[in-house]
């Protein structure tokens, strides 16, 4: 199971992520809002503005202040390397 560095050491498994997308459009913000009224939103943002919402299988949304390349580019990334937050955009 490979784990995806979502910012401040929180982790998400890869192969649960169906989409990551940005929080701008009025039908994401719907999701976020819908998630919240259920109880499956995540934020892993510690306040910051957030910038990508990932979407699981599982139907939980989770909000991360990385922006979407940063997350797909650590999802990809074939050498598994460790990531300090002085690497975050």
């Amino acid at each position: 199971m490979k784990l995806v560095n979502i910012g401040f050491g929180n982790m998400v498994s890869a192969n649960r992520m169906v989409a990551i997308v940005s929080p701008e459009s009025a039908p994401i913000k719907r999701i976020i809002q819908e998630a919240k009224e259920r109880g499956t939103l995540i934020d892993a943002t510690h306040g910051r503005r957030t910038r990508a919402v990932i979407i699981t299988d599982s139907d939980h949304i989770i909000l991360t202040y990385l922006q979407s390349e940063t997350v797909a580019n650590r999802m990809t990334d074939e050498e598994g390397k460790t990531y300090d937050e002085g690497d975050d955009e």
